[in-house]
C-alpha cells in the first residue's frame, strides 16, 4: 500500500518527461535494452520501430509526443525494491544486539525529448523503514521526494557536443570511489547545482557546481546543504588496447567539519587520475584499475596534506564453465598526526555506499586504512553468480582513528598502538532472474582485531541481508 502516494503523483505528472545524454546522440543506436545505474543514461529512441517491440513495458519506453517528430518522445521508468537486514553488534559492540529491519525503495522516472537540444528528467524517490531499533537512519528513509528533476540545453552533435544540466540530479564518475549515487543504501544520494557535459573528440569532459541535497524523512522536504559546495572537473578518454584514463580536480567547502582532532571549516582540493583496463569478456585476460589522489586545503587554522592509492587486479577466464574472476584489491589512504599544523586525514568525497562489499553501512570506510581484499567471482547459469571475498584492514596512522564511509568518526586512536582493526570474510549470491527481477543474498562477519579490543568494546559484528528488485 505505501507505493500509493508516488503512484499517486507520478500519474498527476505524467506529461513530465527526460532523456539522458549519449555519447552517440544523433548517430546510429545499437539497441541496448539493459537498464542502467543512472536511468537517465538509457536510450530506448530505437523503439520507435514497432517491429523492434519484444517486452511488455516497450510501450511506455517510447511515447511519441509531436505527431511526425521523430525526437519527440517520453520514456517512463521505474524500480521496486525490498531489503530484509540484520546486523549483530553494530559498531563492533556499541550497539550489543541484533538489530533487525525492512527497508522499501519505489522509484519513477520520467525521461523525454523535445527535438535534438532540450530534454527534462524528473524521477520520484520514496524509501520506507520498517522495525529498526533507533528509527531510520537519513539512508533509509524517504517518504516522497525528487531524486531527480533537470532540464537540459544541448547542441546535439555526434561528434563534438556539449550540454547544459540544471536542477536536481545525479553524480556517477570513475569507479565511484570519491563520487558516487550511494546505490547499496536505501535512499540514493543526490545534488542540486548546475553541470556542463561535453565531448571533444575522443574526450568527455564534465564540470559542475553543486550541492549535495539534506536528507530528510518527510514528503518533498530535502534541502539543499547550505554548508557545503562541491565542484571539479571530470575528464576520461579511450587510450589503445582497451585502457582508459581519467583525470580530475574536485573541490569540497565544508562550514563544519569532524576529525579525530576536531571541528573546523574545511576547504579541501583534490587532484587524481585513474588508469584501468575492463574485464575480459571471451578470452582469458588481465583487468586493472589503478587510481591515485592528491588533496591540499585548509581546515580551521591547519592546513591539509592527504592522499590515496587503490588498485584492482583481476583475471578473468570465460572459457572455464564458472566464468571465474580471481582479483585483488590494495588499497591505501593517509591518517592525521594531530600533533602537527597539517590535518593528515585523507577526505574520502562522496564514495560508493559498499566500498567494501558486504557490510557496507556498518563497517569502516576508506578513511585512515590500508587493505588486501581479494575476491573471486564465478557464474553458475540462469543468470546467478556467487561472489567471495575477504577483506584485511589496518589502520594508516597509528595517532588517528577508524572513521565510517561517509567519513565520520567511529572509533578514535586512544592509547592503542595497534594497527590491525579486523578482517572480514563475506559472501553474496545474486540471481538475475531476467531482465526486471533480481534476487540477492549477503552474509559477512567481521572479526574484530587488536585495535578494537584494545580500545573496546570490541565484539565481531555480523550482518546477512536478503534482497529483491523489479525493473522496468
Amino acid at each position: 500500500m505505501r507505493i500509493f502516494p508516488i503512484l499517486a503523483v507520478a500519474l498527476f505528472v505524467g506529461v513530465m518527461p527526460a532523456h539522458a545524454q549519449s555519447d552517440q546522440a544523433g548517430g546510429p543506436v545499437l539497441p541496448d535494452r539493459n537498464y542502467q545505474l543512472l536511468r537517465e543514461d538509457e536510450d530506448w529512441s530505437f523503439l520507435r520501430d514497432p517491429a523492434l517491440r519484444q517486452n511488455f513495458w516497450d510501450p511506455i519506453k517510447h511515447i511519441p509526443l509531436r505527431h511526425n517528430s521523430r525526437d519527440w518522445y517520453l520514456t517512463i521508468s521505474g524500480e521496486a525494491r525490498e531489503v530484509w537486514e540484520q546486523t549483530g553488534n553494530n559498531n563492533w559492540g556499541e550497539q550489543p544486539f541484533w538489530n533487525d529491519f525492512f527497508l522499501e525503495r519505489y522509484m519513477l522516472g520520467f525521461d523525454a525529448h523535445y527535438g535534438k537540444h532540450f530534454r527534462t528528467f524528473v524521477e520520484f524517490k520514496s524509501g520506507l523503514e520498517s522495525f529498526r531499533i533507533g528509527g531510520p537512519r537519513p539512508i533509509d528513509e524517504k517518504k516522497l521526494d525528487f531524486q531527480n528533476a533537470f532540464l537540459d540545453v544541448g547542441t546535439g552533435g555526434e561528434q563534438n557536443w556539449v550540454t547544459l544540466r540544471v536542477g536536481i540530479q545525479e553524480l556517477e564518475y570513475g569507479a565511484g570511489r570519491l563520487i558516487d549515487v550511494r546505490e547499496g543504501p536505501n535512499v540514493r544520494l543526490s545534488f542540486i547545482g548546475f553541470r556542463i557535459l561535453s565531448k571533444v573528440g575522443s574526450w568527455r569532459i564534465d564540470g559542475f557546481a553543486v550541492r549535495p541535497r539534506e536528507d530528510n524523512f518527510g514528503f518533498f522536504d530535502d534541502v539543499p546543504n547550505h554548508q557545503v559546495g562541491f565542484w571539479g572537473v571530470y575528464s576520461w578518454r579511450p587510450l589503445s588496447r582497451g585502457t582508459s584514463i581519467d583525470a580530475y580536480y574536485l573541490g569540497l567547502d565544508r562550514a563544519q567539519a569532524t576529525y579525530q582532532r576536531g571541528t573546523a571549516p574545511e576547504s579541501r582540493q583534490s587532484l587524481g587520475a585513474r588508469l584501468w583496463h575492463p574485464i575480459a569478456d571471451k578470452r582469458p585476460g588481465w583487468d586493472f584499475d589503478y587510481e591515485g589522489v592528491w588533496q591540499f586545503g585548509s581546515f580551521g587554522s591547519a592546513s591539509i596534506r592527504a592522499w590515496t592509492l587503490s588498485s584492482d587486479n583481476g583475471y578473468t577466464i570465460p572459457t572455464w564453465r564458472l566464468r571465474p574472476r580471481f582479483s585483488v584489491k590494495a588499497d591505501i589512504s593517509s591518517g592525521d598526526n594531530p600533533k602537527t599544523n597539517t590535518l593528515g586525514t585523507f577526505n574520502a568525497l562522496f564514495p560508493i555506499g559498499n566500498y567494501f562489499g558486504v557490510i557496507a553501512d556498518t563497517g569502516p570506510g576508506p578513511v585512515n586504512f590500508r587493505d588486501i581484499h581479494p575476491r573471486v567471482l564465478t557464474q553458475w547459469g540462469h543468470g546467478v553468480t556467487l561472489s567471495t571475498d575477504w577483506v584485511f584492514y589496518w589502520r594508516q596512522s597509528l595517532l588517528d582513528g577508524v572513521y565510517s564511509v561517509p567519513a565520520s568518526p567511529i572509533r578514535a586512536a586512544g592509547n592503542s598502538t595497534a594497527r590491525f582493526v579486523g578482517q572480514r570474510p563475506g559472501a553474496e549470491v545474486r540471481w538475475q532472474v531476467d531482465r526486471h527481477i533480481w534476487l540477492q543474498a549477503d552474509y559477512g562477519i567481521f572479526y574484530a582485531g587488536k585495535f578494537l579490543k584494545q580500545t573496546q568494546p570490541g565484539r565481531n559484528l555480523n550482518y546477512w541481508a536478503l534482497w529483491a528488485g523489479y525493473k522496468f
